[in-house]
This record gives structure tokens, sequence and C-alpha cells, in this order.
């Protein structure tokens, strides 16, 4: 079976119909960056709002998985201290893409195996939601801004 270098584009053909004809309050669309497909506010947010509520399905991180998966993984032992896990976000929590500073945080709630994310700022319509993927505790901040050099990933540009 052949790895497509961008599966995430499989992931729901429905998105692609304009959000403004089904009222949705997040939706995906291509960034018509090199990032891809991104999640986008389709209302206003106030900061400290809930975005979503994504739950999860933990892997035990020993798990050899190809790297386009593993990059879309949430490090679930640093999370939660539960040994050698790894997770991957349902819903839009797997979209999201990175900014530093982002526009969400997120909380991992081990108890339920979800992640919540809220909005730190206010955000428009049609702004894209991103998450700081350097920021281990899910703060929109990092200091040191990594990630992509830590995983061999090629760094985006907008």
């Amino acid at each position: 079976m052949k790895m497509c270098a961008d599966i995430t584009r499989y992931l729901s053909v429905p998105e692609l119909t304009p959000r403004a004809s089904r009222g949705l309050a997040l939706y995906v669309k291509d960034t018509k960056t090199t990032k891809g497909r991104g999640v986008f506010a389709g209302r206003r947010f106030r900061a400290g709002e809930l975005i979503e509520v994504a739950p999860v399905i933990v892997f035990n991180s020993a798990c050899t998985l190809p790297r386009i998966l593993a990059n879309l993984l949430y490090n679930w032992e640093e999370q939660t201290g539960e040994p050698q896990t790894r997770a991957i976000a349902l819903g839009y929590g797997s979209l999201y893409n990175h900014d530093n500073p982002a526009n969400l945080s997120y909380k991992v709630d081990a108890a339920t195996r979800a992640i919540r994310y809220s909005a730190t700022r206010d955000i428009a319509v049609d702004e894209e939601l991103t998450i700081n993927y350097s920021a281990a505790s899910g703060c929109c901040t990092s200091a040191e801004d990594t990630w992509f050099e830590r995983h061999q990933v090629p760094r985006w540009s907008r």
C-alpha cells in the first residue's frame, strides 16, 4: 500500500464545501501555503472560549508508525504521565497547524482521554486556528521554536 504525502486530504471530503453554506463554527480549507490544509473559524471566538473538545486514541509509543502518522501524534506520556504513550486527536485536533504565538492553547484531560482547545485571544471569522507545536504544555507561546527541527520535518513557509 502506497503512503500519500498528505493523508489529511482524505479525512473529510465534505469539508471542502464552502463554510457559509453550512454554518459551521470550524471548517477546513487549503491555506494556500506549504502548510497545506488548516482549520479556520466559521464565526468569531472570544478569548478564553472553548473551541473544541477532541477525543483521543492512545497508542503505545513503542509501536512503529509511518513518519507522516507519527508526526500527527501528541506526546501523551509527557502530558499525562501515562508511561510510553502517544495519542492522535480526533475531530479537528490533529489538523491544527503551528504558529508561535498560536491563537489556541490546549489542555489534556487524561481522565476523559480528550484534549480541550481554547482561544488565547479574540479570533475573527475566517482566521486560521493554530496551536504551538513547540510548547509541550499546550501554551500558545514558546521561547524556543524547535518542533520542526526535532522531528526532522521541513518547516513550512507563509
